[in-house]
């Protein structure tokens, strides 16, 4: 196959995809950012921020930035997706004081001792998003014909049109990074936008059909559930439209929301992928004998596999 046949076919299925997630606010139009406050603290310099990524609600975010980089010079910057963990009240704030099955250094002190910027946003139901119950926000969706996920992801993208604007973020070396409920977001985000050049994503890189086959479903909220996407992709082929970007998965063997039998799957596929891209060392997965969590180890991989490929 041709290169512009098989670009153009990527193109395609990325549009399918994105058409599963339901009517989209638009995407036109600059986002708008009020500054709430800014300060410094443990070497890096905090802006607390409100975007307008969706115009139905505002949505908080924290960026991060070294504290001693000149305002105007553009840094390497990670979109950081935070979990879940039923832990509502954090949100965004994970990126600053890390959630218990994460490491114990704050990835804001983590990549800003790397000169590195980051954005962190709360996602619905979640930080100062929170007030409705992911429950009753997925409800009101379905009746209105949209998809909770679908307007999450939505969001995360908006968050990427809104660092290339800032004049401290370099839009040509943009990643992402996230546990859990963050790390679908992240494999998510990469597949549909190729701004994002590198993928780290930690404990949920998920095979459906092989989370079925182990009465796996309850493991996620319900915010996790498409409608048809089973019936047009599998995980798989989701994070084959990464090819060929860097993307490191990190995955416990003994982590119940990630079947071995499915990362065996999606490994070998991409695998194939990444050959055909003429990028057979871009895609890794990394298995750790842990269960759903972020050892040290897995943390310093992270980290260097940032370094290597932002």
């Amino acid at each position: 196959m041709n290169t512009t046949k098989k670009n153009a076919d990527v193109r395609a299925r990325r549009e399918l995809l994105l058409s599963l997630l339901g009517p989209l606010p638009s995407r036109e139009g600059a986002v708008r950012a009020t500054l709430v406050d800014r300060q410094v603290r443990d070497g890096y310099r905090m802006e607390r921020l409100v975007l307008d990524l969706n115009g139905i609600e505002p949505v908080p975010a924290i960026f991060v930035a070294p504290a001693d980089a000149p305002p105007d010079k553009p840094l390497p910057t990670v979109l950081y997706n935070h979990s879940h963990g039923g832990r509502y009240e954090v949100g965004k704030a994970e990126m600053l004081a890390p959630h218990t099955y994460d490491q114990n250094l704050a990835y804001a002190i983590d990549l800003t001792r790397r000169g590195w910027a980051a954005l962190a946003i709360d996602h619905w139901a979640f930080g100062e998003r929170r007030g409705r119950t992911e429950g009753e926000i997925f409800k009101e969706f379905l009746w209105r014909g949209q998809v909770m996920w679908g307007m999450m992801v939505h969001d995360s993208l908006r968050a990427i049109d809104y660092l290339v604007s800032r004049p401290d973020v370099d839009a040509s070396r943009l990643g992402t990074v996230g546990m859990s409920m963050g790390s679908t977001m992240a494999w998510w985000a990469a597949a549909l936008d190729e701004r994002l050049r590198v993928t780290v994503d930690l404990c949920c890189l998920t095979e459906f059909e092989d989370l079925l086959a182990v009465q796996g479903a309850d493991y996620h909220g319900v915010y996790y559930y498409v409608p048809a996407l089973l019936n047009h992709f599998t995980c798989a082929e989701i994070n084959a439209m990464i090819a060929p970007r860097p993307h490191l998965g990190l995955a416990g063997e003994y982590d119940r929301l990630t079947p071995m039998a499915g990362l065996r799957k999606i490994d070998a596929h991409l695998r194939k992928i990444y050959r055909a891209a003429g990028a057979p060392n871009a895609w890794k997965l990394s298995l750790h004998a842990t269960g759903h969590v972020q050892t040290a180890a897995m943390r310093q991989e992270t980290m260097a596999f940032l370094e290597r490929h932002l």
